[in-house]
């Protein structure tokens, strides 16, 4: 087996479905914030820094999954995981997994990927692009 095609036949569809995979999963964070759903367990003290990052994380998460604006959607989010990362766990340490920040400085890199490769396969960007 040719090592450098392994699975590399697929990767618009393997990308398409990691930029889908990665809105959904913010969105929801967005939508604990704004809409109280799902639960966190505990009350989410709304203040406007909340309120902006559930903003950002419902309207940013839906359009990166829809594939709509994608890049800069993703460059949005991207930025709103860096500030995430260095004013709230960043001040407790500066290495991830001692300052529990290893999903926003995730977050922050992914959508700093999506943001340079673009929206991909099945995305509306791409549908848009095709019918001009």
């Amino acid at each position: 087996m040719n090592t450098k095609t392994f699975f590399s036949k697929y990767e618009p569809q393997a990308y398409a479905i990691l930029r889908i995979v990665a809105g959904f999963l913010f969105l929801w964070h967005g939508s604990q914030k704004l809409l109280g759903y799902p639960s966190a367990g505990f009350v989410i003290p709304l203040s406007f820094t909340i309120i902006i990052a559930g903003i950002v994380e419902l309207a940013g998460g839906i359009l990166v999954m829809a594939g709509l604006w994608t890049r800069w959607a993703a460059f949005v989010c991207s930025g709103e995981m860096a500030y995430a990362y260095w004013s709230a766990h960043g001040l407790h340490a500066v290495l991830p997994l001692m300052n529990h920040g290893e999903m926003a400085m995730f977050y922050c890199f992914l959508f700093l990927f999506i943001s340079a490769r673009g929206p991909g396969i099945y995305s509306i960007d791409h549908l848009l692009k095709k019918r001009s």
